[in-house]
């Protein structure tokens, strides 16, 4: 009697841990492939989910990296379980066309306050009047900022298929720019070196970028580079957007989030992983701070991974607010 007890008191104990395992790692057993872009600054954000996801218990693979419509198209079909770098609204006609809220699953943002536009350098600037794109139809003012001897101004522009180029490219249509200025287009990361290359030399600079990016590090606005104001509103898909700020000002777009996207059907299968992306937040500072460290050299993966587990461990009542929260949706 008392060998039957023994046993059943082991198998009761043995039992009780099985589940108490299962309740902490609700993703035990469950394979994870992240999709990445191609922009090297954007791993940061993927590495953070990634890292959280493997201690819920899933087996997270190695990112995947693609060029932003494939992730899209990727996620939607089941072969990606998640991106982290879903823009909107610039993104918005990549989420809708690769099947929108029908295939994905995007609750919660995961960044805030991502801006973009047009800049130039401060000492151009306050030297010539410019504030406003629109004075650069003036070929005497856009050829201060030729760079090839061809008398038009050279923007530092956007990488085809990244979705900016094509706002930008709509836009120097509806200013009547497209017979001043030049849309250089390429490899963003090559050509906005190139350009700061140029101002560091003293040269003027004429550039699109975004926050958050290491650039804006770099070429701090306010201090060595200023924000144009466009003359009116101006997208391609919808011409009744305001990209009119509350302060009144307009650079011609839109401030963006970001959010993370999963494929749909994962998503409801995996409650833990779905709460957890609804949850996470990350400052767009932090995302400058650890940008600013690849610009200096830290750009290995390992050094991203380094950055995203000092992340964790500077936030970890946070980061375990969020995993209970995720344990706790993962329950029946």
């Amino acid at each position: 009697m008392k060998k039957i007890t023994a046993s059943l008191l082991l198998g009761s104990l043995l039992l009780a841990g099985h589940a108490l395992a299962d309740e902490t790692l609700p993703g035990a057993g469950v394979k994870v492939q992240p999709i990445q872009s191609s922009l090297p600054e954007e791993s940061f954000q993927t590495q953070l989910v990634s890292k959280l996801l493997t201690r819920l218990g899933y087996e997270v693979a190695e990112a995947k990296e693609v060029d932003y419509n494939v992730g899209y198209t990727t996620v939607a079909a089941g072969d990606g379980s998640f991106l982290a770098y879903n823009w909107s609204p610039l993104h918005d006609d990549k989420y809708e066309k690769a099947g929108g809220d029908r295939r994905f699953y995007r609750q919660g943002t995961y960044v805030s306050g991502a801006a973009q536009g047009y800049l130039i350098d401060k000492r151009t600037a306050e030297r010539y009047g410019i504030h406003n794109l629109a004075q650069l139809k003036d070929p005497k003012i856009a050829a201060l900022f030729d760079s090839d001897g061809d008398g038009l101004a050279d923007l530092a522009g956007c990488n085809p298929g990244w979705g900016c180029e094509r706002m930008i490219n709509h836009q120097l249509d509806a200013f009547g720019l497209t017979q001043t200025v030049h849309h250089n287009q390429g490899n963003y990361a090559a050509i906005i070196a190139d350009t700061l290359t140029r101002y560091r030399s003293g040269k003027p600079v004429l550039y699109y970028t975004w926050t958050p990016y290491w650039v804006s590090a770099e070429m701090v606005p306010g201090r060595d580079v200023v924000w144009l104001e466009v003359p009116f509103s101006a997208q391609p898909d919808d011409p009744a957007i305001d990209t009119r700020l509350p302060n009144g000002k307009n650079y011609g777009f839109q401030v963006n989030q970001m959010h993370i996207v999963a494929n749909k059907a994962f998503a409801k299968a995996n409650p833990a992983a779905a709460a957890l992306f609804a949850q996470m937040q990350l400052p767009l500072a932090d995302i400058n701070a650890q940008n600013a460290l690849m610009r200096q050299g830290q750009s290995a993966p390992a050094d991203v991974a380094r950055h995203a587990d000092a992340w964790l461990a500077a936030h970890q009542a946070l980061v375990e607010q969020w995993l209970s929260r995720a344990r706790d949706a993962a329950r029946p």
